[in-house]
This record gives structure tokens, C-alpha cells and sequence, in this order.
């Protein structure tokens, strides 16, 4: 069994990638606003700042600077996946899919031994950022992953992105 061991540094600042179980789903921007709900309410209640973030299709890539006395964004991961697990598996706010209906999800005994509704793969990645370099590199990454996924030709033509936060604030030029 693998020993997975995360570096948790009180004010540290981390990027992670967080993969829903079925990979090709679209359900996060199908429900994206079940997504901001869960969030924002995480967020409300576990303060970060939030450097970058990019909403992909079945995945998330974001860059997060915890607070000075903070070190868990293993709990904020854990709430904002059960949060928007949830509120998909409701119906959520858009009604859900389907004409209103949960999806189908094939769940392992193991997961529903644990509460787990299959939605999302069970951890996530994360890697602490090292200096300005390497923060710059995962805004980046971020950024323009929907480009390296052939979804657009621009960064800035894909609306689950914090990159639209950086050129209102004009610290954003598209090369």
C-alpha cells in the first residue's frame, strides 16, 4: 500500500490538481455553479487566497496561499468534493442533469464503505510551490491548460478560469 505523505507548511503556498473519478465527464462545467456554491462556502469557513484556479471538464488545477497559521487544505479538499458531490447527486442549484436527475455512478464497495459516492478519485495532487519561479510557472500552468487541452485556442476564451480576474486587474497579457 503506498505511503503518501504531504508537506503541509502553515502559510505555505501549494498547487494541486484534483481529478473526478471518470475522467472525459464534463460534470464540472455541466454543475460549474454547484462547483463556485461548494467552493466559496469551504472557502468562507477555511479562508485561502486563491492565486489561480482553471475549472476543466474533470478536473481542477489550483494554485492556493494558506493562512500564516494554517497548514490544512487536505479538510478544504475534502469539503468542497463532498459539497459538490452532494449537490450533484441532489439536483443541485441548476436542477441537475438529466432533466433533473442524479447521474449514474458506479461505486466500489470499498467507496461506499466510506460514505464516498464514486464522483471524485479518492486524493489529489499537490505540490508545494518553492519560490517565485515556481509560483509563476503553475499560474501559468493553470492558466493555459485549456489550451493544452485543445479546448480553446486563447486562455482568456475559457470562462472557468481565474485568468479573467488577472486582465481585469491588468496583470495579463496572453503570449
Amino acid at each position: 500500500m503506498p505511503n503518501y505523505s504531504r508537506m503541509y507548511r502553515p502559510g505555505g503556498k501549494f498547487f494541486f490538481t484534483v481529478n473526478l473519478a471518470e475522467r472525459g465527464s464534463r460534470i464540472l462545467v455541466e454543475r460549474i455553479d454547484d462547483l463556485r456554491v461548494a467552493y466559496a462556502s469551504v472557502v468562507a469557513e477555511h479562508p485561502i487566497r486563491t492565486e489561480a484556479i482553471v475549472v476543466m471538464p474533470d478536473h481542477i488545477h489550483a494554485v492556493w496561499s494558506l493562512p500564516d497559521c494554517d497548514s490544512d487544505f487536505s479538510t478544504r479538499w475534502k469539503k468542497i468534493k463532498t459539497r459538490f458531490s452532494k449537490a450533484v447527486l441532489s439536483g443541485g442549484s441548476n436542477g441537475g442533469v438529466n432533466g433533473g436527475l442524479a447521474p449514474t455512478l458506479r461505486v466500489s464497495a470499498s467507496k461506499r464503505a466510506k460514505g464516498e459516492v464514486g464522483l471524485w478519485q479518492r486524493r489529489f495532487w499537490e505540490h508545494t510551490i518553492r519560490d517565485e519561479a515556481d509560483f509563476a510557472a503553475h499560474v501559468e500552468y493553470c492558466h493555459f491548460n485549456p489550451v493544452k487541452h485543445g479546448f480553446v485556442e486563447r486562455a482568456e476564451a475559457w470562462p472557468y478560469s481565474s485568468v479573467h480576474r488577472e486582465i481585469r486587474a491588468g496583470r495579463w497579457a496572453d503570449v
